[in-house]
């Protein structure tokens, strides 16, 4: 039988496995319903409005630190609209539960993944085998997974965006609010596998309505002696027109902490007026990106109406997003925006980056003590406007 005949035998068989593999690969991604252990929650409703865009779908994951995975928002005359940039259920299911790492690395590469006790980074005394870092808040030695670190050879191996991006979330519950829906759950952090002082219970509740997406952590002390604690999430902020350069971001902060490069990214310690450089994005209507480069942290920041707000707007979509700080407690905003890339991350942060790092002085790097018994909240707010 010559290859032609033999391909022609084999065809009776063959197309059925050709139109059964996307059908079947269709099946995987419908039938995604548990990413890291424990069910997805997604909250839903329907849009009613003919003129303003609003909020239609929110999809948390309880077995990934409650991390929010995707946004979406109706706009009138175009349809759904991804509001964060992030990739289906069968992609990230395989990404964070297959292709993952034991810190939970993938998990703030994409959504936005809540950064709990620590945003940002912390750099310290590498241990031998180089897994772990050492240091020191008011006397106490803190030991954390040194699980990141630049691509030069000159690269420091750091801790990075805290201790839950694999946790596990008890108690969750979703319920109807008024115009939508919330979903909530704990996480009993305990002391972070170790990691950290005292004992930690964090409080997670997520709102979907026509106007907003509310996101709140509340972490409550509840161990016998103090502890530091900073809060923060990591979201990608999608732009729908895939054209980055006309993109605008609105910061409204006097300055910025200065860091040694874009590599390590570590503070030198110095916080430097923003006016007259190309961290000046205060005007109204914000400064389009071009072709800058930003992995920054502003602070100083001008709050209004009670809230520090950035605006990521894309012009040519007719499309903006407002993030909303609502959380006294919040003193820096990180914005990481790749020349290359499709989104802005925006990240209310309590605290400065590498917080308990003495190139910082006397400086206050808003980290706040808990005593036994305390709690603090951090809570942001997104909305959807056409610009």
């Amino acid at each position: 039988m010559t290859l032609l005949n033999h391909a022609i035998a084999l065809l009776p068989f063959a197309l059925p496995a050709l139109i059964a593999g996307p059908l079947a690969l269709l099946g995987q991604a419908q039938a995604v319903t548990e990413i890291g252990g424990q069910k997805i929650v997604t909250l839903t409703r329907k849009a009613v409005s003919t003129t303003k865009p609003e909020f239609t779908s929110v999809t948390v994951l309880p077995g990934r630190g409650m991390e929010v995975l995707q946004i979406t928002a109706s706009f009138p005359g175009k349809g759904e609209v991804e509001v964060l940039a992030s990739p289906d259920l069968a992609t990230a299911a395989r990404t964070l539960d297959q292709e993952d790492n034991e810190f939970g690395a993938k998990g703030y590469a994409m959504g936005s993944a809540f950064l709990v006790p620590y945003p940002n980074r912390i750099r310290g005394k590498l241990s031998a085998d180089g897994n772990t870092l050492t240091t020191e808040w008011q006397g106490h030695t803190l030991t954390l997974p040194a699980n990141n670190i630049g691509k030069l050879p000159t690269a420091e191996r750091h801790a990075m965006h805290g201790l839950i991006l694999k946790s596990k979330t008890d108690d969750v519950k979703v319920a109807k609010i008024a115009g939508g829906e919330e979903v909530t759950g704990t996480i009993h952090a305990g002391d972070f596998g170790g990691h950290w002082l005292s004992k930690t219970d964090l409080e997670f509740s997520i709102k979907l309505t026509a106007d907003a997406v509310d996101a709140s952590v509340v972490a409550k002390n509840v161990g016998g002696e103090a502890e530091p604690m900073a809060i923060a999430w990591h979201p990608y902020f999608n732009l729908p027109s895939g054209d980055r350069t006309q993109a605008k971001l609105r910061i409204p902060a006097e300055s910025i902490a200065e860091v040694d490069g874009y590599d390590n990214v570590f503070p030198t310690g110095k916080v430097l007026p923003v006016e007259g450089t190309r961290y000046d994005l205060r005007v109204p209507g914000g400064k389009a990106l071009g072709q800058e480069f930003f992995d920054d942290n502003w602070n100083h920041i001008d709050w209004k109406d009670g809230a520090a707000t950035v605006e990521v707007i894309d012009p040519a979509a007719h499309y903006g997003a407002k993030i909303e700080g609502l959380s006294k407690e919040i003193k820096a905003i990180q914005s990481y925006a790749p020349v290359t890339a499709k989104f802005v991350a925006v990240e209310h942060q309590y605290n400065f980056g590498d917080p308990f790092g003495k190139e910082w002085g006397k400086t206050d790097t808003g980290m706040v003590t808990l005593k036994p018994g305390e709690s603090t909240k951090w809570h942001v707010r997104v909305r959807v406007f056409v610009p």
